[in-house]
């Protein structure tokens, strides 16, 4: 049986990416709907965007939603820095004609896991968390029926991304973060610390290009594209697909490795705000809320990857 899940997400060329590496796996997955929330860009692109990459995978059916456009607490910082002012720069994609839904994505993520039988849906956070605490601030109930979070954020030892301390997913909504984190629902973690060993390398693009689709060349320009600002940053051989491993650990688990662990998110600190201090090495007796993901098979990664995108 397929893994029901919703993508919460902020597409963004990685989460682009991770949306289609979810519609090329229907034996493990299956796509609910997607909602989206301001993060990389402001709402009215990462709305856009998810319909855009659907409508590139023929899923012109799936259900899109529009989330929260702010943070609960702090003004929206966006990063399109990296990826560019559309979010998905690097290749013109047309305009989606499929409509948005009508109804706000919180209320679809409340009202799908009131409806589904509990422990049958997983959470895919690829953006900051704002969507999902506000569901869970607004029916609390749900919170026992969730199976798993799986989310891309945070980072221990590879430090911060977008400060010194903080990995921008948490940083953009700290408040959001704690929320999600003190739920009590089953968390898995895809810090900076595994996404970071999974690096575009010019032969790892090269083998999307010559998939020989519009969705190869598609995920080769925007990877392409991406990469530019993390290699000049950290001095690597390409750019970490960071979103793409929420999906691919639900589908071949085996790839990842990490500690079950207590995880913290710093919200009051002017220095680390948005910092998720993870107890690796159990100094603490705070009890354990998180699967933290420390590596990956990332030969294994991409080579799966890059066989279920040819399958599109």
């Amino acid at each position: 049986m397929p893994r029901k899940i919703i993508i919460d997400t902020d597409p963004g060329q990685d989460d682009a990416v991770a949306i289609l590496l979810a519609f090329a796996s229907p034996e493990e997955i299956e796509v609910l709907g997607i909602t989206a929330v301001a993060g990389n860009v402001p709402l009215a692109l990462t709305q856009k965007n998810a319909r855009i990459v659907c409508e590139l995978a023929g899923r012109r059916e799936m259900k899109v939603f529009a989330g929260c456009d702010k943070p609960l607490v702090q003004k929206l910082v966006t990063a399109e820095h990296v990826h560019g002012k559309t979010g998905l720069d690097g290749i013109a994609l047309p305009d989606p004609t499929m409509p948005l839904q009508e109804s706000h994505a919180v209320d679809f993520i409340v009202e799908t896991l009131r409806q589904e039988m509990p422990g049958t849906i997983t959470l895919c956070a690829l953006g900051p968390l704002t969507n999902l605490a506000t569901a869970f601030r607004t029916a609390p109930e749900i919170v026992g029926k969730v199976r798993e979070i799986v989310l891309m954020g945070g980072a221990y030892f590879e430090v911060g991304n977008i400060t010194p301390a903080a990995e921008f997913n948490i940083y953009v909504d700290p408040e959001a973060a704690e929320i999600v984190f003190k739920s009590g629902a089953p968390l898995t973690v895809m810090p900076l610390d595994v996404t970071h060993k999974v690096l575009t390398t010019r032969p790892r693009i090269e083998a999307m290009r010559d998939i020989g689709t519009e969705i190869g060349h598609a995920v080769a320009e925007w990877t392409d594209f991406f990469e530019r600002f993390d290699m000049e940053k950290y001095g690597s051989e390409g750019a970490p697909l960071h979103d793409p491993c929420v999906i691919a650990h639900l589908i071949r688990p085996g790839l990842f490795s990490g500690r079950h662990i207590n995880v913290e998110i710093e919200t009051g600190s002017p220095l680390t705000r948005g910092m998720t201090v993870a107890d690796w090495w159990g100094i603490t007796d705070r009890p354990k809320n998180a699967l933290f993901i420390g590596d990956v098979k990332s030969e294994g990664f991409y080579d799966m990857l890059t066989g279920r995108l040819a399958r599109l």
